[in-house]
């Protein structure tokens, strides 16, 4: 059985929303997006990179489905990231959404979304990777769903947004399985709850 991988750009104080582009997020008045661009080198591509060749598919949330979808299918296909995203299997949660949008490899999960990410887990070889996405991490942390996360860390504070780890969230206790460092000062750590 596959893990599911939590994947998120984050700030040192925790803040995921809109990290590729200013306008990718803009709810409760964020007007930070595109903070993670002036960050990018090769370990972090890397780090990217080398979680998608394990994957077996991508769990997205609607918003983020949205936005990859918009983007993604219309990226030169020599594009490794483009190429991967457009191939693997997507399942997107929603409960609005009821056909997925026209991007291969889409499907819609709905109803009773924990039995359905359980089911789904259970029948994956390969990991799958839950990337963005704030709303169904939220509630796959509180089901206890999530095997691991794969979190890089910029070097800036926020202030304001929306957070992984949110504060109505009970404690939960992680442990590190490997850090790196990048060039750019991201730290790339991957953790697994300590179960």
């Amino acid at each position: 059985m596959g893990k599911l991988v939590v994947v998120e750009f984050l700030t040192l104080d925790g803040v995921m929303q809109a990290p590729g582009d200013p306008n990718e997020d803009r709810s409760g008045g964020f007007d930070r997006g595109g903070w993670q661009l002036d960050y990018v080198d090769d370990a972090l591509g890397n780090a990217i990179m080398g979680g998608l060749s394990s994957a077996g598919g991508l769990l997205l949330g609607r918003r983020t489905y949205e936005i990859f979808a918009a983007h993604w299918p219309k990226q030169p296909p020599e594009d490794p990231l483009a190429g991967t995203f457009n191939e693997l299997p997507k399942w997107v949660v929603s409960t609005t959404l009821h056909e997925p949008l026209p991007w291969q490899n889409s499907t819609v999960i709905s109803g009773d979304v924990p039995r359905a990410v359980a089911d789904l887990k259970a029948g994956q070889a390969k990991d799958i990777q839950l990337i963005g996405s704030g709303e169904l991490v939220q509630t796959l942390i509180a089901e206890d769903l999530i095997d691991e996360y794969l979190l890089m860390i910029h070097p800036i504070v926020m202030g304001i947004g929306k957070r992984l780890f949110r504060d109505e969230r009970a404690t939960a206790t992680l442990r590190l399985i490997e850090s790196t460092p990048t060039s750019t000062g991201v730290v790339i750590a991957r953790y697994e709850p300590a179960r």
